[in-house]
């Protein structure tokens, strides 16, 4: 019989670059391939398993409403979708408490530009260099970087990149012309640089002066991974529109747009989606924020992080450049190409992320425990001490 790699390859599109091990269970903070290998996740499915893999609390609510009823559109209106709505917008910073809920990360950042182009009436966006928002042609104009856009362009018009931090160009750029600008309050995909509080403020400042809209980006940052439950809270910057994606439903598909009151009411039919909360996807929301409340993990993503930090710039290892961060989403910056690095950790036992060249990225779940932590830091000391600069 061919194997799980022989016949995934045969049948795959071939647009994912794919690493030679094919992953069969998780469980809390750790993956096994298909051989009985073991891992330390420090991808957690490119910061989608917040609370670990297969969370029993996440298991138990999947089953219970898959048994119960698993689609229902919003045509109508269904009690775990209720439910859900009203949780998150007690939980949302500042008065954003209204809420279009979607499938992914991508899709909420497609639906807060169409939202601020219809509340503004404006066309212009504008986002940052280095700035990664997602992959359809909306979200892609949004995302900075050849290798994303160049094969797709002509992309959707009037979209501006300016440089991340620098409130100079931002003022040059913003006008009455422009609905929204969009940031990350730490760039993933750009190299986890987390930003600097001064600017986002300036930023968010700028938007109320000129009439748009701010749209912050917490797909990857957003429930717990920075040590805030959003990131927007360690700097006390009031989003327009909110994006969220990847850990909200423990694992399954889930994407949502918080919308504050510079929003105007949006009309029917302005937007929509066919399994936008759906009520088993809400199911397991639900479920991850009661995991939320009873593990703390908001308070563990803060401590846990502290402490990966502490023990990697500890390592003082020469190839190492910087190590960079918030909460439980680190970057270690190198001074060679990261990627062999990232392949010979899973020969160490270790899952982990590159993001951009020389950048390797950690996202572990916020269930690991130290000495997870512990072990994944002594194969990355491994890994970088055999590491030579300009290799």
């Amino acid at each position: 019989m061919m194997n799980i790699i022989e016949l995934e390859r045969q049948f795959t599109s071939g647009v994912y670059g794919k690493r030679a091990m094919a992953i069969v269970r998780g469980q809390g903070a750790r993956l096994w391939d298909d051989q009985g290998n073991e891992y330390i996740d420090c991808a957690a499915g490119i910061g989608v398993a917040n609370v670990g893999h297969s969370h029993p609390r996440v298991v138990a609510a999947v089953a219970k409403q898959a048994a119960t009823l698993i689609t229902c559109p919003e045509l109508v209106y269904n009690d775990r979708r209720a439910e859900l709505l009203a949780r998150l917008a007690a939980l949302l910073p500042g008065q954003l408490n209204r809420l279009f809920l979607c499938n992914s990360g991508t899709e909420a950042v497609e639906a807060a530009v169409k939202f601020a182009r219809l509340s503004t009436g404006r066309t212009g966006v504008v986002a940052a260099m280095r700035g990664f928002h997602g992959r359809t042609l909306g979200a892609l104009s949004a995302t900075h970087g050849k290798a994303y856009r160049d094969a797709f362009e002509p992309l959707v018009p009037d979209f501006h990149h300016v440089p991340f931090g620098k409130i100079e160009v931002l003022v040059q750029v913003v006008d009455e012309n422009s609905a929204a600008v969009v940031v990350e309050v730490v760039q993933g995909e750009g190299g986890v640089r987390p930003a600097d509080a001064g600017w986002l403020k300036a930023v968010e400042e700028m938007c109320r002066r000129r009439g748009a809209l701010l749209i912050v980006d917490e797909v990857q940052t957003g429930y717990g991974r920075t040590g805030e439950m959003f990131a927007v809270e360690h700097f006390g910057i009031a989003a327009d529109l909110l994006c969220l994606g990847k850990a909200m439903a423990g694992g399954l598909p889930m994407g949502a747009v918080a919308i504050g009151p510079r929003v105007q009411e949006l009309p029917v039919g302005a937007h929509g989606s066919t399994f936008g909360g759906n009520p088993l996807a809400c199911a397991a929301a639900l479920a991850v924020l009661d995991i939320f409340t009873e593990e703390k993990l908001v308070a563990r993503a803060a401590e846990q992080g502290a402490y990966l930090q502490e023990r990697l710039r500890a390592l003082n290892l020469p190839v190492i450049r910087e190590v960079r961060g918030l909460g439980m989403m680190v970057g270690i910056e190198l001074r060679t190409r990261v990627m062999p690095a990232v392949l010979r950790l899973m020969e160490h036992g270790v899952v982990a992320l590159n993001a951009g060249p020389t950048t390797l990225r950690l996202l572990p779940p916020l269930v690991i425990s130290k000495g997870e932590l512990d072990q994944a830091v002594a194969a990355i000391a491994t890994v970088l001490a055999e590491e030579t600069v300009g290799r």
